[in-house]
């Protein structure tokens, strides 16, 4: 039998059940049971990822699990994982990536008026959006200083139900979790990378599991998608070299062509008043130093122009 830790959320829970579902298909007749954990993050709702610890705050207890032997496997949203996972650990497999960009979703108000609002720039003036991301919050401020934002934490149907009775004019989400639930027809403008650059690791999982049980790291292999994983590898090179947390505006998205990565990275204030996005192109096999060298030459230029 195999253990998936997974969190409790509807999106979680369709993810776990995802990776049961290709276990499955791996090794027929396996017995997966899914546990299911509550973190840090789960329980604190009422304030910004950023004022109470960060991403970690989604992933501790979860791994903990994994330490402890609860579970064998642990399924995470990638972009909720910090830059470091404990040495016991690591990141088995990263299956197919989903769609990696935002999605702006409008009140039904503003619905009406659809075919006019392709993006950030047309949207009305003064418009309230509701985002707790400090990665989208830069952006959107960057673009139009004039939008009202408004922190917005909670499950998906809850920050659905808060957009569809028009208490807020918009909301960003992500595209994969939208789509996942089977709500991607809710979904009224996708984003552009070029208007919004998506977190690290956004529409991606990662299954994590011990180093030193190797029938598991073994069956994780047969879902792992060698491009996501090198395009996640050049990503997660970025984060480590900003040591990026919740707490600080950053984002990237690499890409992948024959066999050569581009990525794309930001770094920003906060309010939007310096955003910096550079990109940087180069072999497949360098993803991680590549990233890494991104986020140093962003950092230089940050540092240069404060």
């Amino acid at each position: 039998m195999i253990r998936i830790a997974t969190r409790g959320s509807k999106l979680a829970l369709w993810q776990a059940e995802h990776v049961r579902d290709r276990l499955q298909s791996v090794e027929p007749g396996l017995v997966v049971e899914l546990v299911v954990i509550k973190t840090r993050g789960d329980k604190i709702l009422d304030r910004p990822l950023s004022e109470v610890g960060g991403k970690g705050l989604f992933v501790k207890e979860i791994e903990e699990a994994l330490l402890d032997g609860r579970a064998e496997i642990a399924v995470h949203s990638l972009k909720d994982l910090t830059a470091e996972i404990p040495a016991e650990l690591h990141l088995g497999a990263f299956p197919e990536r989903e769609d990696p960009r935002d999605a702006l979703l409008l009140s039904p108000s503003l619905r009406a008026h659809k075919p006019t609002i392709a993006g950030i720039r047309t949207l009305p003036e003064g418009a309230q959006i509701g985002t707790s991301s400090l990665r989208r919050v830069c952006q959107l401020k960057a673009a139009r200083p004039d939008l009202r934002i408004t922190p917005l934490r909670g499950n998906v149907d809850t920050r659905l139900g808060k957009v569809e009775a028009g208490e807020l004019d918009a909301i960003v989400l992500a595209c994969a979790g939208l789509r996942r639930l089977g709500h991607g027809a809710r979904i009224d403008v996708s984003l552009s990378v070029e208007e919004s650059l998506p977190a690290v690791g956004q529409g991606a999982l990662a299954l994590e599991c011990r180093r030193d049980n190797p029938r598991v790291t073994t069956l994780l292999a047969a879902l792992d998608h060698r491009p996501t994983r090198l395009c996640i590898e050049a990503e997660r090179g970025f984060l480590a070299q900003l040591d990026g947390d919740c707490k600080t505006p950053l984002g990237a998205y690499a890409t992948l062509a024959d066999d050569a990565i581009t990525i794309e990275g930001l770094l920003a204030e906060p309010d939007g008043s310096r955003l910096l996005r550079r990109t940087l192109s180069g072999s497949a096999n360098d993803g991680p130093s590549l990233g890494r060298q991104l986020a140093a030459e962003l950092l230089r230029q940050f540092h240069a122009t404060a």
